[in-house]
């Protein structure tokens, strides 16, 4: 109790007032040196496995709305995590195919493109050309020093095959390598009929003398389909013929490779 001095007035007699002292509110403030207080109540609640789980299942909830509300948003919002992939193409279409996969099955991933060269043909014939291609295209980013020897790569090539006689189809192949894993992964994407006399086309259009023919053509299929249809566009002819975008073919058989490297990753690393 704190006491006040006495007061004199009109009456003679003392009349001291007291008042209580001001207590601290341990709720508030706590002991600073006792490592407890509202801090230590955070950290403890947030390592609470219950409590982990709703936060998680929140945080998925609002991302969800927000990808939902602006769809070119989630390659923002599930960008970072410990999966860092190049991609051997600057072509959205391929770049976006392959992180929309690994973000999907990782749920972060940092996917990016770097153009490389592939050293055959525009349009490469053959099994054994695209798969040439797709490596040929890590290699050269390598060789240059655009990526480090480590780092994980995919890559896209697409090429043409006779896979019946007089039948052809548009096949694309891609490749990822991972060194520091041991991991090297290949896979394809559906097969898209390509009619003879758009194939006929590139071949009457690829000199005899091409030095590149071994491996395919000079000319590829999308730009014999854009001479031919106005409407088509080089990049992308597949809608036309099949009513689906390149984009969704490398997707589905991207989602496939990232299984499959997921699968082959250290625990630690997923």
């Amino acid at each position: 109790m704190v006491q006040q001095p006495a007061m004199s007035g009109g009456v003679g007699v003392a009349s001291p007032i007291t008042f209580p002292e001001e207590q601290e509110d341990p709720r508030v403030y706590g002991d600073a040196n006792s490592g407890g207080g509202i801090w230590n109540f955070f950290k403890g609640v947030a390592g609470n496995p219950v409590v982990k789980t709703v936060l998680d299942k929140t945080k998925h909830s609002v991302e969800s709305m927000i990808t939902t509300l602006d769809p070119g948003m989630a390659p923002y919002i599930r960008s970072g995590g410990d999966i860092d992939i190049v991609v051997t193409s600057d072509q959205e279409t391929r770049v976006g195919a392959i992180r929309d996969a690994f973000q999907e099955v990782f749920g972060m991933a940092m996917v990016t493109g770097e153009p490389g060269q592939s050293n055959i043909a525009p349009q490469p014939v053959g099994y054994a050309a695209g798969v040439k291609g797709a490596q040929e295209r890590i290699d050269s980013l390598r060789r240059a020093g655009v990526i480090h020897e480590k780092q994980p790569v995919v890559s896209v090539e697409n090429f043409i095959a006779e896979l019946f006689p007089d039948k052809w189809f548009d096949i694309g192949c891609l490749i990822l390598e991972d060194p520091a894993h041991s991991v090297h992964i290949q896979v394809f994407t559906q097969a898209t009929p390509v009619a003879l006399e758009h194939v006929q086309q590139a071949q009457s259009l690829t000199p005899p003398d091409y030095s590149l023919r071994w491996s395919g053509l000079i000319v590829t299929i999308g730009e014999v389909l854009e001479r031919s249809l106005p409407s088509v566009n080089r990049v992308d002819w597949h809608q036309a013929v099949t009513g689906m975008m390149q984009r969704q073919m490398i997707r589905s058989a991207a989602m496939a490779l990232a299984g499959i490297y997921k699968q082959q990753l250290p625990p630690q690393t997923v």
